[in-house]
């Protein structure tokens, strides 16, 4: 005797049909709409499977992507942590990982800290809470607590940038010595003798810490150079502009070396208030390529992160340990590539210090 589909009311405002509803449409089980829908249709007779599918269409339902992903075992999600995605940089390196996680079937998660390093263990947690497969950190590296939800989770963990200390796990990163390094030669080159670099707050975020290492260590390698190094807070413009005129009023050939694109912009609202010329006034070179760097004075040359790349070895990283890799932690480091514009030109035979003026 043929069996009726059963009439539903219809589905309550927002509501999302279930695989019950179709079960009960189509007058089937639920393990029948389960093996038409993991395409086991050869378990199903003809008739059953055109009833299954006429359900589906009339009720408009759609299975679960995580729940179906889940029966398989894998979420196909990844988890992504970022510090700060006002920064330029982060903003780059999810956009490596997205693409390099869509072209491997995967989807990313994202979760911004919003430069509030107390909040990562909350990050992983809440990530973990979908069922992630893994997780990429840019993070500050500053909540000890985070090493622990990670080690809890059991999933594979990448770390881009910063370190986080007691946390084995791969690192992708710019090889930050070798950057420092380039912009510092380049500077020298172009006939600038002393330097300023200007950075966030340095403790207890690993790549700031390296960057400063390697500043100091470079000047200390190059006689007749002047180096000093400023911490630069947003509520502190007036202690860069300070800065600045002391680094002038020694009257040599100044010039700043920036930690990241949020440091280039306040030099550049600081030089702009000071009513100074970026190549003239001030050479300059910063860490971090973007789109308005050629934009601000006479162009600013930066050195450039492989932010793209970096984003997609993250993912590589991740998927080879998802796919059942077993090495010791892995450390990655990519070189940065210089883009020289007018900000570092030639410096001229000597810059009059505004304290002479």
């Amino acid at each position: 005797m043929p069996i009726h589909p059963t009439p539903l009311p219809p589905a309550a405002a927002g509501a999302r049909r279930t695989i019950a509803d179709v079960a009960q449409h189509a007058g089937v089980s639920k393990a029948t709409v389960s093996r038409f829908l993991n395409r086991r249709d050869e378990l199903l007779t003809p008739e059953i499977a055109r009833r299954v599918e006429a359900a589906i269409a009339a009720l408009g339902y759609s299975p679960s992507p995580m729940a179906q992903a889940l029966k398989r075992g894998r979420s196909r999600l990844i988890g992504l942590v970022v510090a700060d995605v006002a920064n330029p940089y982060s903003v780059a390196v999810l956009r490596g990982a997205e693409k390099a996680c869509q072209e491997a079937g995967y989807l990313l998660m994202l979760f911004n800290l919003g430069d509030d390093g107390q909040r990562e263990r909350d990050a992983i947690e809440a990530l973990v809470s979908y069922q992630v497969d893994g997780l990429i950190l840019n993070t500050l590296g500053r909540d000890e607590a985070a090493v622990a939800a990670a080690a809890r989770s059991g999933r594979p963990v990448v770390l881009v940038d910063r370190r986080h200390r007691d946390m084995q796990a791969d690192f992708v990163s710019l090889d930050n010595a070798g950057a420092v390094q380039l912009a510092g030669d380049h500077l020298l080159q172009r006939g600038w003798n002393d330097l300023l670099y200007v950075t966030e707050p340095v403790r207890g975020v690993s790549s700031r810490q390296e960057r400063e290492v390697a500043f100091r260590a470079f000047v200390a390698g190059h006689r007749g150079v002047h180096g000093a190094v400023h911490e630069s807070t947003a509520a502190d413009a007036a202690g860069l502009r300070q800065a600045l005129l002391a680094l002038r009023a020694r009257g040599r050939q100044p010039a700043v070396l920036a930690s990241n694109a949020v440091i280039t912009l306040r030099v550049a609202e600081a030089v702009a208030a000071l009513g100074w010329q970026f190549g003239h006034d001030l050479g300059f070179v910063g860490v971090d390529e973007t789109e308005w760097a050629p934009l601000v004075g006479p162009g600013l040359t930066t050195v450039a992160q492989p932010t793209d790349a970096l984003g997609r070895q993250a993912t590589a990283c991740l998927l080879e340990r998802l796919k059942g890799l077993a090495v010791p932690p892995r450390q990655i480091l990519l070189s940065g590539q210089l883009v020289p514009r007018r900000s570092s030109g030639p410096a001229p035979a000597s810059v009059v210090s505004p304290m002479n003026t």
